[in-house]
């Protein structure tokens, strides 16, 4: 059985990490405006949220197998909120640069050890928990645009500094919910009797579908709303269709997460997968109400994914949950960022349109490597018993 109380408090500090993340590509367009930034240097703003994520997460997550680093849940949300509201504020573009990188670092810093204990007091339903852990964090992300957008048009980037303090409320909280977490780490002989055997090359494999994947993902995070601008839209309209995509992102984590319990890990993935480029297509040849509906399902298969591909990395790498859930989320947003300044620099010498196009190609190889992931051993699960604080 999933732990209720446990769960609440992983996913809502999940929620106000990821309400950090999801603000930075809303205040691109704001931050283009204000700096008159090209395409290139858009999209290093993301590079630079994505980037830290990427290097520091994996790290992270070796000192949470290694050690134990509790604290890491409440100091991770504290540093993201605070380092990406105060970007919104920063009188320069290599400022606003360095805050959002601090900001990564602290979004880098929660993930590895909320996805382990989400792992802990999930029990066997692992990833219909880890569905529950994410839904907080895709409807954080969700929130970002909603959040930071009017905030920003009424009172201006100055405005971005109350992004700080949903983030800070949300620290305090996990602060005092330590204790009772504690109670779920398991005894390590025991947590090694049950665990399978680490499968490494399966895991190379599933983070090059990761990579693939990331391509296409944050290269739209970065351009939707850039997009419409550019076909004549104001800011506030891209980031309402950004909304949109995070959003469906949200709903899709709650139909995924459960399905993939049902029908197996491997072939949840590859059905996400599989259709995300034809979405891509659409939304850019195509466009209006069509093109909307299929970025919003674009949305719901990359994001529900996301669930699928924490579950099969802890799957493929039992004995370094920390590990697994720090590399697979590092290299979605490492990936991420890097392809959005390589897509940047396309639309920059070419144009956006071109740009978009090939955010469709990359899910389709990752849609053919897909087909060749193992299936996930059956291992023996350990659910610690709560003990009363």
């Amino acid at each position: 059985m999933i732990d209720r109380r446990a769960m609440v408090a992983l996913s809502s500090g999940h929620l106000a990490t990821d309400f950090a993340s999801g603000a930075v590509p809303a205040l691109v367009p704001f931050l283009v405006e204000r700096y008159d930034l090209t395409y290139t240097q858009a999209a290093v703003l993301m590079l630079a949220a994505l980037v830290s994520s990427s290097v520091v997460q994996p790290l992270f997550g070796l000192l949470s197998d290694r050690r134990g680093a509790m604290w890491l849940l409440p100091g991770g949300v504290a540093l993201g909120g605070v380092g990406v509201a105060l970007a919104a504020a920063a009188p320069s573009y290599p400022l606003a640069v360095a805050l959002i990188f601090a900001g990564g670092v602290g979004i880098a810093a929660f993930h590895p050890e909320g996805s382990k204990f989400a792992n802990y007091v999930s029990g066997p339903r692992r990833a219909s928990g880890m569905a529950l852990f994410n839904i907080g964090g895709n409807s954080g992300y969700a929130l970002g645009p909603i959040v930071a957008t009017p905030l920003v048009v009424w009172l201006g980037l100055k405005g971005g500094l109350l992004l700080a303090v949903p983030t800070l409320a949300a620290a305090a909280l996990l602060a005092r919910a330590l204790p009772y977490l504690r109670s779920f780490v398991p005894e390590r002989p025991r947590e090694r009797v049950g665990a399978g055997e680490d499968r490494r090359g399966a895991l190379v494999l599933l983070l090059a579908v990761i990579a693939l994947r990331s391509v296409a993902w944050f290269g739209l995070l970065t351009f939707v709303p850039l997009w419409m601008v550019e076909r004549g839209h104001s800011e506030a309209d891209g980031n309402r269709l950004l909304s949109l995509m995070l959003v469906s992102g949200a709903i899709g984590t709650l139909v995924v997460g459960p399905a993939s319990d049902r029908i197996g890990h491997r072939r949840a993935m590859q059905l996400t997968q599989a259709a995300l480029a034809p979405l891509a297509l659409v939304f850019v040849l195509v466009g209006g109400v069509p093109g909307a509906v299929a970025l919003a399902l674009v949305g719901a298969c990359v994001v529900g994914s996301f669930t699928v591909t924490m579950v099969l990395s802890q799957e493929y790498l039992p004995r370094h949950l920390g590990t697994a859930a720090g590399l697979s989320v590092g290299m979605a947003m490492g990936i991420g960022g890097v392809a959005a300044v390589a897509l940047g620099a396309v639309a920059d010498a070419i144009d956006l349109r071109t740009a978009l196009l090939a955010c469709a190609v990359t899910p389709a190889l990752g849609a053919g490597l897909c087909l060749f992931l193992p299936p996930p051993r059956a291992s023996r699960h350990f659910t610690p018993e709560p003990i009363s604080p």
